[in-house]
């Protein structure tokens, strides 16, 4: 049986998690497998890219590595952000039961857990062409930086959507056929959707994050985060047309993205910034609406 301060509070599958070896129980946490939003936020850029590019059919194959991919970067990512965090997490209530902050696991098993899941990437790096490679590689910078961002500055949500968009370019680099600049409009669309879920999940940990001093865009935008997650949101809408306007200058391809913007419309129009569960509701929520973009990406791409 788990014990309750075994499991981090926003966990989703805790009967998996109490299947699970003691022994293996902390490091499937401390990767997060126990949450997978955050390898489909992950995922699902790069899989749009891919997508609309026109090769989802021919490429099926590269779009279930990225998903591998997905899975275990994502879990390096967490694991290397609780490792630069263990101090911190120690103080905010949400995140005292993590892992290492609890001393479930050592720093030491820690390091050789994120070596583990880099050698996964690894072969899923080996997989993609020459150029899809070194875009991969390139963003190895950003991801080492980011826990350090909310120490920094306001807005560690914007590096999160440099990070968490960047399967967007690789996908795209996969297309080599196809021009530059719809793939770079679908990148700087999902910074913005990026930001914008992002901010909903740090509106869980407002009043703690100001107590340890800790910022993001949710205490910077304050009364104002559900005009702010609205704004992040039509930019993101905004971007990811223009990508398809230059793909195919239909007002009907356009219309593909209508299932997303009425999704993305209700999280913001049922928002209670208050509540944290309705906040982690809404931000676990943009699982679906990844999929309602990977639909209008499908239909867009195959008409090329």
């Amino acid at each position: 049986m788990v014990q309750p301060a075994q499991i981090v509070p926003d966990t989703e599958h805790r009967g998996l998690v109490g299947m699970l070896p003691a022994a293996l129980r902390p490091f499937a946490l401390l990767a997060r497998f126990d949450r997978p939003i955050g390898w489909w936020l992950l995922f699902w850029p790069g899989a749009w890219a891919i997508t609309l590019s026109g090769n989802a059919l021919a490429r099926w194959d590269l779009i279930l590595w990225f998903l591998l991919g997905s899975i275990a970067m994502r879990g390096a990512g967490c694991v290397y952000n609780d490792i630069v965090d263990r101090d911190l997490d120690r103080q905010v209530a949400r995140t005292a039961s993590r892992p290492l902050a609890s001393g479930a696991v050592s720093l030491r098993a820690a390091w050789i857990w994120l070596l583990a899941l880099c050698l996964i990437g690894l072969v899923v790096l080996v997989q993609l062409t020459p150029p899809g490679a070194v875009v991969a590689l390139s963003s190895l910078a950003l991801v080492a930086a980011y826990p350090f961002m909310k120490r920094i500055t306001w807005w560690p949500q914007a590096w999160l959507g440099l990070v968490f968009s960047w399967a967007a370019l690789v996908g795209w680099a996969e297309a080599p056929e196809s021009a530059r600049l719809p793939g770079l409009l679908l990148y700087v669309g999902c910074i913005f959707w990026v930001i914008g879920y992002d901010t909903i999940y740090a509106l869980q940990d407002v009043e703690d994050d100001a107590l340890v001093g800790v910022r993001s865009s949710a205490r910077r935008l304050g009364s104002r985060v559900r005009g702010g997650v609205a704004g992040f949101y039509a930019a993101a809408l905004a971007f990811w047309g223009a990508a398809i306007w230059q793909l195919r200058p239909d007002p009907l391809a356009l219309a593909a993205l209508l299932p997303m913007a009425l999704h993305l419309g209700w999280q913001v129009a049922t928002l209670v910034p208050a509540d944290g569960a309705n906040a982690l509701h809404r931000f676990r929520s943009n699982r679906n609406a990844g999929l309602l973009m990977f639909a209008a990406c499908f239909v867009v791409g195959q008409t090329l």
